[in-house]
């Protein structure tokens, strides 16, 4: 027996009656060969975290535009806060823990630079519309590894597709994420924005302070514990409704007073026409996208403008004004050097 099935037979003894068992994995559009060692969402988590577009995550809004400072968050640091405490519920409730990471890690790939500015330019201008939810998806069905995809299993691309507020995943570990990931946001971008000096504690709402704590640590600690206690023995992954209650007033406030704060999204209005402007390039100049582009368009049949929102929501924001620059903004003749004073570019 190999370890794989020496942890695939450890599962069943282990986990809830209601957890998604790796063995049972409805599989993969192309079959493979089994790995001898890791399950197939164990793969699948690997296979997310080695990718490029994770990587990129790094370099891409969460919140704060281009903010000055290291401790903001980003697309990455958010990815990886909703995988921890999707862990922690997944663990508490003998569920899954590798399916649930595996979703958390990949649930944002598709998300465009700039945020949900971007995700908001490009599904202004893309004919077929733009979410970044199903954007996630095409990134690991088609756009990862040249046009081949990652050929994840069913169970995590449907986690995947449906972590938004509208989705209900099919599995108790997708359904997990899809709570963290309003959990985290919610409570780090609090966070940032008191750093920011938009807000501060004390602006936030008494009676969300009075239900699930004054501080980040206590708020994620009150969700946490109430989703434990209202899921253990279900089917489904509940909150109480006193508390999700809380959670959606608290959301709200932030939408007010954060999200579509000024200050915060001073420069949205500028990122929003720069990807436009890059969409209406290269839609008219096709041929100067990257080859793995051109490839999708030419030998996969994709259409160009779809093509234009994956080449364009793969960048990051750094990335996305480098090539504006190039594109749009004229460079300076050289002028000779005068003496004692730097060469002017």
């Amino acid at each position: 027996m190999t370890i794989r099935e020496q942890t695939e037979e450890q599962e069943f003894k282990m986990f809830s009656p209601h957890a998604a068992f790796s063995r049972n994995s409805r599989g993969r559009d192309r079959e493979e060969p089994q790995c001898d060692i890791r399950t197939v969402y164990q793969r699948d988590r690997d296979r997310i975290l080695h990718s490029k577009s994770f990587r990129r995550l790094k370099q891409k809004t969460q919140v704060f535009l281009i903010p000055e400072g290291d401790h903001y968050r980003t697309r990455l640091t958010h990815t990886l806060e909703v995988s921890q405490l999707s862990r922690t519920i997944a663990r508490a409730l003998r569920l899954n823990e590798d399916l649930v990471d595996a979703i958390a890690l990949g649930h944002d790939l598709g998300h465009t630079p700039f945020g949900h500015a971007g995700e908001r330019a490009l599904d202004m201008v893309c004919p077929q519309g733009f979410a970044h939810y199903e954007q996630s998806v095409r990134v690991v069905e088609l756009l990862e590894k040249k046009g081949r995809g990652l050929n994840l299993t069913w169970e995590v691309r449907d986690g995947i597709r449906n972590h938004r507020t509208a989705g209900m995943p099919s599995t108790l570990e997708g359904q997990i994420v899809r709570y963290c990931d309003k959990i985290a946001y919610i409570n780090h971008d609090i966070d940032d924005a008191e750093r920011a000096g938009i807000l501060s504690e004390s602006d936030i709402p008494e009676e969300s302070r009075r239900i699930m704590g004054d501080t980040t640590q206590k708020r994620l600690n009150t969700l946490i514990h109430d989703v434990v206690r209202c899921s253990e023995g279900q089917d489904r992954i509940l909150m109480s409704e006193h508390m999700e209650r809380a959670m959606r007033d608290l959301r709200a406030f932030m939408f007010r007073h954060v999200y579509r704060n000024s200050r915060a999204k001073s420069e949205e209005d500028k990122a929003v026409r720069m990807l436009q402007e890059l969409y209406q390039f290269y839609t008219g100049r096709p041929e100067l996208l990257p080859d793995e582009y051109r490839y999708l368009m030419n030998e996969k049949g994709e259409a160009k403008e779809r093509v234009v929102c994956d080449y364009i929501a793969g960048m990051t924001d750094s990335y996305a004004i480098h090539v504006y620059k190039e594109l749009f903004v004229p460079k300076a003749w050289g002028f000779p050097p005068i003496d004692g004073l730097p060469r002017q570019e």
